[in-house]
C-alpha cells in the first residue's frame, strides 16, 4: 500500500476506489451483520490506510462493500472462498477536467 500511495499521491488527476469482497458464507458477529459489513469494512480499512497513514487525499477515494456478489473463484472448495475474501483497487481518471470542456 506504501508503494500504491507514493504513485498515486503524485497522480493528481485518478480518482481510487477500494472494494471489499467476501466469499459467501454468512457471518453474524457483534462486529459485522453480514457480508456487506465485512466487504465494507474491508475496504474502509485500506481507505484508512491511505488517508491516514500514507496522506492520500480523503477527497479522491471511495470505500466500495460488494458482499458476495462478485467472486472471482467458485465457493464450492476453501481455496476458492478464500480468493475471494480481497479487496480490490480500482483507479480511474479524475473526468472533471473534461465535462468542464464538453459542458462550457
Amino acid at each position: 500500500l506504501k508503494s500504491l500511495a507514493e504513485v498515486i499521491n503524485n497522480t493528481k488527476d485518478i480518482m481510487v476506489m477500494i472494494e471489499g469482497h467476501t466469499d459467501n458464507v454468512p457471518i453474524k458477529t457483534k462486529l459485522f451483520a453480514d457480508n456487506w459489513d465485512l466487504s465494507s469494512a474491508r475496504a474502509i480499512s485500506i481507505v484508512r490506510i491511505l488517508t491516514k497513514d500514507y496522506g492520500f487525499d480523503s477527497n479522491r477515494i471511495t470505500a466500495s462493500g460488494r458482499s458476495q456478489f462478485h467472486p472471482v473463484e467458485t465457493n464450492e472448495t476453501p481455496e476458492g472462498r478464500a480468493s475471494n475474501r480481497r479487496t480490490e483497487i480500482i483507479l480511474s481518471p479524475d473526468l472533471q477536467e473534461l465535462y468542464k470542456l464538453l459542458y462550457q
